[in-house]
């Protein structure tokens, strides 16, 4: 979990490497949905000392993909003040868990579609 942050420095590299290996939910998430969506989403974006999952820019929209380990309490914690952090610069953070990806997906991608949509209207 805490994998995710990283200092300025080394944020874009780090990025680089996690969309390399993104796990089997973004892939489906990105390939299947976000990649041709309008407006557009970049993928493991660097945001101040944080990587996003996913990222709106025009929207000002994180999509976080949220796997088991997101129930324990240090990540909790952890996603809890990174969502503080991201809020507090003017972003809004969609968290779907990975099992609404395997097993409900066009009704993820309906979530995001209309969060977008709320947004920039």
């Amino acid at each position: 979990m805490l994998e995710y942050l990283c200092s300025n420095k080394n944020c874009k590299e780090y990025a680089k490497e996690l969309r390399k290996n993104m796990t089997k939910e973004e892939k489906h998430l990105w390939y299947d949905f976000l990649r041709g969506y309008t407006p557009q989403f970049k993928r493991q974006k660097a945001i101040g000392n944080y990587i996003l999952d996913f990222y709106c820019e025009k929207a000002h929209i994180a999509v976080e993909l949220d796997g088991s380990q997101h129930y324990e309490t240090k990540a909790r914690e952890y996603d809890s003040k990174r969502t503080e952090y991201l809020n507090h610069i003017g972003i809004d953070v969609l968290r779907i868990l990975n099992r609404d990806i395997n097993e409900d997906f066009e009704s993820a991608c309906r979530y995001i579609d209309a969060k977008i949509k709320e947004k920039i209207g």
